[in-house]
């Protein structure tokens, strides 16, 4: 095992999550301001990442109505698949994703990591929560036993 993918092992806290638009130069909030993620890789190649607005509403009773349930789905992100690290970048192949689109895909991160801070770039590609193209840029916190929850 790479000793890049041997730092990446276990789960990490999103601690932002910004794009820019291309077109603009424009960095906006993805999910709004510091949206509440976390992204596991283990050690048989799988991985999952889990991403919620800080600010969804929640539903009026149990069973939402269909403008409840289009509110969530829209104040989330997320997909699991397997992985491989490549260089200074890693591949997410993805299996299942909450939006249907994305499954099949390849999605391509180049990253940084110290071991207790990770940073992702997106490379240039459309926004699946607006539609243009942009680049991410994500930053985590490696989860560990004495980390807060």
């Amino acid at each position: 095992m790479s000793q890049l993918k041997t730092l990446l092992l276990g789960s990490w806290r999103m601690t932002s999550w910004v794009y820019e638009i291309l077109e603009t130069g424009e960095v906006l909030d993805a999910l709004g301001q510091n949206p509440r993620g976390i992204i596991s890789y283990s050690a048989d190649g799988r991985m999952m990442v889990f991403v919620l607005r800080t600010d969804r509403s929640t539903p009026a009773a149990l069973v939402p109505t269909s403008n409840e349930k289009i509110a969530l789905y829209d104040s989330m992100f997320a997909y699991a698949g397997t992985y491989s690290v490549e260089h200074d970048r890693i591949v997410h192949h993805i299996d299942m994703s909450w939006n249907q689109s994305w499954e099949g895909t390849e999605q391509v991160r180049y990253l940084e990591t110290d071991g207790r801070t990770l940073l992702y770039r997106s490379a240039p590609a459309q926004n699946p929560l607006d539609g243009k193209d942009c680049v991410h840029t994500v930053r985590f916190e490696k989860i560990t036993s004495t980390s807060s929850h």
